[in-house]
């Protein structure tokens, strides 16, 4: 029997894949696009049974190549860039593969957990898995958005687990393929060591230059709950997967900072320190994003919690200082 985890070359897919390896699990089908070659990097420490590009996995899953052959489905794989107007593209790859693969694990009786996304409640200030509070700002956001509707609408159906976690602001390893998508974490690691300063946006919405509030969330917590419905199969549902504490913009900075300082030997800095010592500025808050940024997320974790799951969550100066120090042992 085999698992499959598409995206598995991206940011989560593949420390799903190495959780899995972790568990002592190598039958292992990988899923992706290579077109952007260097996410292979990502697997190079895992073991697989398979890889398989997308396309070719969409139609071995038409013609049933892997009926009676699947114990569970993680579907990561997706167009993650919010900025991407190709709509098209986004719909057939973010909903549309998405769909085919639901129909296909339902037939099949194969617990399916995807990925859906904190996106789809735009620029509300309730973030609660409730059709009222969703309203998407861009075209990847409507595409996890409406996965979620047609699964609601489908709930009554189903026949094996299904599980949607709505991912907040996910950073750590293995995202350094992403670009300009990887989490502000890891820009601002490598900002400071080149340019010995991190650079934030300037305030909007009414919040103050690097005051913006997310829930940012550790890669560690997210595979942790990934692993947690994997084994506990009669649960099901959608989910918000944050931390439930909103923190700022300067924190990931000062986190990021510290953790530097503190590695090359040199004392802990508050954040006024900092900005005397000119180790934080602030760029302007770019056009092409105003009526599409979330500057305020915070999720509600009830419905996570109310299913059982009551491990803590890393909040930021634990999370990134962590992923600061794998990125110094990973830079030599």
């Amino acid at each position: 029997m085999y698992y499959i985890v598409t995206g598995a070359a991206g940011f989560i897919g593949s420390n799903l894949v190495r959780a899995l390896n972790l568990r002592g699990e190598y039958n292992i089908i990988a899923v992706d696009n290579l077109a952007k070659a260097d996410k292979f990097k990502n697997l190079v420490d895992c073991e697989i049974a398979d890889f398989l590009d997308k396309e070719d996995f969409r139609k071995k899953i038409q013609e049933g190549f892997f009926d009676g052959l699947v114990r569970a489905v993680f579907h990561q794989g997706a167009c993650s860039d919010t900025m991407e107007t190709d709509g098209r593209y986004m719909m057939d790859n973010n909903y549309q593969y998405t769909l085919e693969l639901l129909d296909y694990c339902q037939s099949e009786e194969i617990p399916f957990l995807y990925a859906s996304s904190a996106s789809v409640y735009g620029a509300g200030s309730t973030f609660r898995e409730s059709r009222e509070f969703e309203a998407p700002l861009n075209v990847y956001a409507y595409s996890k958005f409406l996965f979620d509707q047609i699964m609601r609408r489908r709930w009554h159906k189903r026949g094996a687990q299904v599980v949607g976690l709505r991912y907040f602001n996910v950073y750590g390893p293995r995202e350094q393929h992403k670009g300009r998508m990887a989490s502000v974490a890891f820009h601002f690691f490598n900002q400071f060591r080149t340019e010995g300063r991190v650079k934030l946006f300037e305030g909007c919405d009414g919040y103050g230059a690097g005051c913006q509030l997310r829930d940012f969330i550790s890669i560690e917590d997210v595979v942790k709950v990934n692993m947690y419905f994997l084994d506990n199969p009669d649960k099901s549902g959608i989910y918000n997967l944050g931390t439930g504490q909103a923190q700022s913009f300067n924190d990931v900075a000062v986190a990021t900072i510290n953790t530097l300082r503190g590695a090359a030997g040199q004392d802990a800095l508050t954040l006024a320190d900092m900005h005397q010592q000119e180790l934080i500025s602030y760029i302007p808050f770019p056009d092409a994003l105003r009526g599409k940024y979330q500057s305020y997320t915070q999720a509600d974790i009830g419905a996570l919690r109310n299913s059982g799951y009551a491990e803590p969550f890393l909040n930021v100066e634990q999370g990134v200082g962590r992923y600061v120090e794998q990125m110094l042992k990973t830079a030599g």
